[in-house]
C-alpha cells in the first residue's frame, strides 16, 4: 500500500512539473505580431498602424512632397494632416 501511494504520488508530481511545459514552449498567438493603435483625435477614432497604414502613410509622404519621417516623430498639426488625407483616401479592397 505504501508502495502505491508512493507511485501515485510521484505521477502526480511529474504532471504537475510537465504540465506547463507545452504552454511555455509555444509563444501566444497574439504574442506573435504587435498590435498599435493610433488615436485620431479629429476624427475621434482609432486606426491600427500595419503595413498598409505605412504604404499608406508613405504615399502621403510622397504626394506631399516630404521626407520620410516616422509618424510618431511627427508634431500634432502634421499628424492631424495625414489623418484627415487618410480619411478622404480609405483603402478600396
Amino acid at each position: 500500500m505504501h508502495r502505491a501511494h508512493r507511485y501515485i504520488t510521484t505521477l502526480f508530481l511529474a504532471a504537475a512539473i510537465a504540465g506547463p511545459l507545452p504552454m511555455m514552449a509555444a509563444p501566444a498567438p497574439q504574442d506573435a505580431s504587435v498590435q498599435v493603435r493610433v488615436y485620431d483625435r479629429d476624427h475621434k477614432d482609432y486606426h491600427n498602424w500595419d503595413d498598409r497604414e505605412d504604404r499608406a502613410y508613405r504615399g502621403y509622404l510622397t504626394e506631399h512632397h516630404q521626407t520620410y519621417r516616422e509618424y510618431n516623430n511627427q508634431n500634432h498639426k502634421t499628424q492631424s494632416q495625414y489623418w484627415k488625407w487618410r480619411h478622404e483616401h480609405p483603402d478600396h479592397d
